[in-house]
């Protein structure tokens, strides 16, 4: 049988390997390299392949029978589509594309030429896949929770200058995607998604990045399957040294870990046996030589990766990578000052805990995050991006641990009294019908009545993150799955007059396409119950509580429901320690304010009547956060200095 004549695009970086597997397949007969396709000649020891950066014309003018594309990942679609149309099979290097509408683009031209597209997912080749997937469906691991994966190597700060789309989510308004979980770890994803048959239900990813550059280096990805079955994937690119990567299920009889890179094998049952197999790989260009010359079935065809660009997808969408501080590093740098190197101390084992847990990082309490809010470099706040709530508590993100510069804490999660108040943030009673406050629900005519009306607020990512605050994303998600409505939300710390300001600004986008009403107890029946929006659950352990406003002091009565540019609220501690925090907004919400029961204040967004979103809703509120006992005065200087 003659030789396939083969065209490789891309011969520089990886397109090395599949130069020395062409140079192996040509001394076997298999193969000839009839061309090669880069922007530059390129020197190799082959018999005089035609050279041109014209994939199309060196296709058509070789006669290949078989591509391999191996440039960069945003290029996939047009020369995968230019090679097909050209009369050639392709072998695309992973992942197959950049987003979803360009993997169809190739499925479409694939389609209408009839000729195959093999996807180089090299894991996907090997014959331990087919021996995993068979210990899943014959029952010998029990009935499977979950699959895990991890992956851990080292990079130099060089491998993201290596090219000019390395390290890029985009490239002059082009997706790239080049991120630890959808390039050097896509092994990983793709390997764990082989093993199942259910179609993907969600999608959560957390990305983070301690080299300066768009895409992330150390990653997780969790993946819901429509049959309750989960899959996560921890990476990172900041390991002390490489560990090879692996998927591991987990049954109720027992595991089976694939290190897929040597295609071992091993099973460990729950009476203690325990048994290690290296299978055999099957090189994808040899099975697409197979299948151009008999008609033999790909071992990875372009459908199969489906699964996988939607979770390349989701990465995509993702926010952008939260940096992780240097503080949490080691940097190692040459004799010349320049950082060689970023280290994660414990990241190799938080991979392995991730992977055995099914868990995210950030439910698994790595340092770096835990988002700290510093004023002049000292910690002053904690902020819960994920926190793990009964439903009936509204779950959503939150400022706890919040202090004075003196140390004094001034917020509670969780009291007795009252176990759905969450430190600081952002709760609505009824938005669009939907508890977004937690506890009971008022009915009108019945009063404080459980339902299952709750929502939560879900972390979708930050956009922008630095010690002194952020600017985060959330999606509000009612009972039923629905999302009603997304969030920006920006909160910041500042030192202001021996004290600190927090300040949080918030808004919502109503995605329902009709009008969407905020509503209060008040507005059901419930007199002076306006509480929802922004809302302080200050500490129930202080004493002695007093309020402010520009009126001057007063009791609660006094405050509540005014619509003063600033409230405040001073107590004393156990300990004796006093504090203030003072409340000021750039709106004209009325005050929630409680003393007496509980130490809380917040925006009343409808106080007695119900409020209309169209579109938007925007709110800020600033508050200090003093030690001591303010006066009336010494909070008006404050708020005179905080530019609202």
């Amino acid at each position: 049988m003659a030789p396939v004549k083969v065209v490789l695009a891309g011969a520089q970086g990886h397109g090395q390997h599949h130069l020395r597997n062409l140079r192996r397949l040509t001394q076997q007969g298999v193969v000839e390299l009839a061309g090669i396709c880069d922007l530059v000649p390129v020197e190799v020891d082959f018999a005089h392949p035609k050279q041109s950066s014209d994939l199309a014309e060196l296709v058509a003018t070789t006669g290949a029978e078989a591509t391999i594309i191996c440039t960069p990942i945003h290029t996939h679609a047009d020369l995968a589509v230019a090679a097909l149309r050209a009369g050639s099979h392709v072998l695309l290097e992973k992942p197959p594309a950049a987003t979803p509408e360009a993997h169809r683009r190739i499925a479409e031209a694939a389609a209408e030429t009839g000729l195959a597209c093999q996807v180089g997912f090299q894991s996907l080749g090997s014959a331990a896949v087919t021996a995993l997937r068979g210990l899943i469906a014959d029952g010998t691991l029990g009935r499977v929770r979950g699959i895990g994966g991890a992956g851990a190597w080292m990079r130099p700060s060089a491998y993201f200058t290596r090219s000019p789309w390395a390290g890029r989510r985009r490239l002059g308004g082009i997706d790239v995607v080049d991120g630890a979980l959808t390039n050097p770890f896509a092994h990983a994803v793709a390997t764990a998604l082989a093993l199942v048959d259910s179609p993907i239900a969600d999608i959560e990813t957390e990305l983070y990045r301690a080299f300066p550059i768009e895409s992330d280096d150390t990653s997780c990805v969790r993946v819901r399957l429509a049959d309750g079955l989960v899959i996560t994937v921890a990476v990172t690119l900041c390991a002390k040294e490489r560990h090879e990567p692996y998927v591991v299920v987990h049954g109720e009889q027992g595991t089976a870990t694939l290190v897929y890179t040597e295609d071992r094998l091993t099973v460990e049952l729950a009476d203690g046996t325990r048994t290690t197999r290296v299978h055999e790989r099957t090189d994808l260009l040899e099975n697409l030589v197979e299948h151009v010359s008999t008609g033999a079935p790909l071992l990875v065809p372009l459908p199969a990766t489906e699964a996988f660009t939607r979770v390349l997808d989701a990465v995509r969408l993702a926010p952008e990578p939260t940096p992780i501080p240097e503080r949490h590093q080691v940097v190692e740098r040459d004799a010349a000052g320049d950082v060689v190197s970023r280290l994660l101390p414990g990241v190799t084992e938080l991979t392995d805990r991730s992977a055995r847990e099914l868990a995210l990082y950030s439910e698994l309490g790595a340092p770096w995050t835990e988002v700290e809010l510093l004023v002049a470099g000292e910690p002053v706040a904690a902020y819960e991006t994920r926190p793990d709530l009964p439903v009936t508590h509204a779950p959503r993100p939150y400022l706890h641990r919040v202090r004075t510069l003196g140390g004094v804490e001034v917020t509670e999660v969780r009291p007795p009294d009252h176990v759905h108040h969450l430190g600081v943030g952002l709760a609505i009673a009824d938005l669009g019908g939907v508890n977004f406050w937690g506890g009971r629900t008022y009915v009108e005519g019945q009063g404080p009545t459980w339902l299952d009306d709750h929502g939560r607020q879900r972390h979708a990512g930050f956009s922008r993150l630095a010690d002194g605050g952020f600017t985060e994303h959330l999606e509000w998600i009612g009972p039923g799955g629905e999302v009603p409505v997304r969030e920006e939300r920006t909160v910041t710390a500042r030192p202001i007059g021996g004290a600190w300001a927090l300040d949080f600004a918030y808004t919502l986008t109503n995605l329902t396409g009709a009008p969407l009403t905020v509503r209060s107890s008040a507005t059901k029946g419930r007199k002076g119950a306006g509480y929802g929006g922004f809302f302080w659950r200050g500490p129930g352990t202080s004493t002695a509580r007093t309020a402010l406003s520009p009126e001057g002091p007063g009791g609660e009565e006094a405050v509540h429901g005014s619509r003063s540019r600033w409230v405040a609220m001073s107590g004393t501690t156990p300990e004796g320690r006093d504090w203030t925090l003072v409340f000021a907004q750039a709106d004209d919400d009325p005050w929630f304010v409680r003393l007496s029961e509980y130490p809380g204040v917040g925006q009343a967004l409808a106080w007695d009547t119900p409020l209309v979103v169209a579109d938007t809703l925007s709110r800020r509120v600033v508050t200090v956060v003093a030690d001591g006992r303010l006066t009336e005065a010494e909070a008006a200087d404050l708020v005179a200095g905080l530019d609202l």
